[in-house]
C-alpha cells in the first residue's frame, strides 16, 4: 500500500484524492482523482439588476380651481382657517360675495373665530357637521357664486379620521391641501401623499415668511399635487401669492419672494 501511494503522488501529484483500494493477485489496486484547479478569482455571482428608481415627477403648478367649491383639508394648526380668511377677503375686494361654510365644530372657538372674520367682511358663516348638511349649505350657492369650506384638522394617519373626512367631503369640491411649509421633506412627502391618497389634488402652503427652506413644499408636490398659492404672512388681504416659476426659484435660492 506505501508503494501505490507513492507511485500515485509521482504521477497525479501531491494534490490527488484516493477514493478506493481493493487488493488483487497482482498487488494492490487504487482509484483516484484530481481535484478541479480553483480558479484564481473568488467566483462571481450574477447580482440581480437594481430596479431604477422612477423619475422625479415634475412640479406641477397652477391656479386655484373655480369650478367648484374649494375644500381646505390639512393637519391641526396648518392655517387652514386663516387661509379661508385670506380668500375671502380676496373675494371682497373683488366684489363677489363667497359663499363661507365650516365644519370645524370640534376646536374650540372655531366657529366664532371664522365667524367674526367674516362679520368683518360683511358675510354670513354657514355650519355643517354632517355630510348632508355640508351637501346642503353647498346647495345654496348662486351660480358662479365662490365657495370656500373650512375643515376641522385631520391625522391622515388616522384610519377613523381620513375615513370621516373622506366620507364628509368626497365628491363636494376639490379638495385643497394647506401644509404649513418649513417640515423636514420627508414628513410633508409622506403627509401630502396620505392626503392624494383621499382625493386631495391641490397644494397651498403657508408660513413660507418663516420657513427658510423649500425643500418640504418640493416634497409635498412630488406626491402629485399642483401648487396653487402659498401663504407668506398673517395679513388677510396681501399675504397670499400665486406659486410661480419664479417664485419657486426664489425660495429654492433662499430669497424671499
Amino acid at each position: 500500500m506505501a508503494l501505490a501511494l507513492a507511485e500515485l503522488r509521482r504521477e497525479l501529484g501531491e494534490d490527488a484524492v484516493l477514493l478506493d483500494t481493493r487488493s488483487s493477485r497482482q498487488g494492490v489496486e487504487i482509484t483516484a482523482a484530481i481535484p478541479p484547479a480553483e480558479e484564481e478569482d473568488e467566483p462571481w455571482l450574477l447580482e440581480p439588476e437594481a430596479e431604477a428608481e422612477p423619475p422625479a415627477p415634475d412640479i406641477l403648478l397652477g391656479p386655484l380651481p373655480e369650478d367648484a367649491a374649494l375644500i381646505l383639508v390639512g393637519t391641526p394648526g396648518a392655517g387652514k382657517t386663516l387661509t379661508c380668511v385670506k380668500l375671502a377677503t380676496r373675494h371682497v375686494l373683488a366684489g363677489r360675495q363667497p359663499l363661507v361654510i365650516t365644519t370645524d365644530g370640534e376646536r374650540a372657538g372655531a366657529v366664532e373665530q371664522l365667524g367674526a372674520c367674516m362679520r368683518a367682511l360683511g358675510l354670513g358663516l354657514a355650519v355643517a357637521g354632517s355630510r348632508a348638511a355640508l351637501a346642503k349649505a353647498l346647495a345654496k350657492a348662486t351660480p358662479g357664486q365662490p365657495v370656500l369650506v373650512d375643515t376641522a384638522g385631520c391625522n391622515p394617519f388616522d384610519d377613523a379620521r381620513a375615513r370621516a373626512l373622506l366620507g364628509l367631503v368626497h365628491g363636494l369640491g376639490h379638495a385643497v391641501l394647506v401644509q404649513p411649509g418649513g417640515l423636514c421633506p420627508e414628513e410633508a412627502g409622506e403627509e401630502a401623499r396620505a392626503f392624494a391618497a383621499m382625493g386631495v389634488r391641490h397644494l397651498l402652503p403657508t408660513r413660507m415668511d418663516v420657513a427658510r427652506r423649500g425643500g418640504s413644499v418640493l416634497a409635498a408636490a412630488r406626491a402629485g399635487l399642483t401648487l396653487t398659492e402659498a401663504g407668506i404672512g398673517p395679513d388677510p388681504a396681501s399675504d397670499l401669492v400665486r406659486v410661480t416659476p419664479e417664485w419657486v426659484a426664489a425660495r429654492l435660492q433662499g430669497r424671499m419672494a
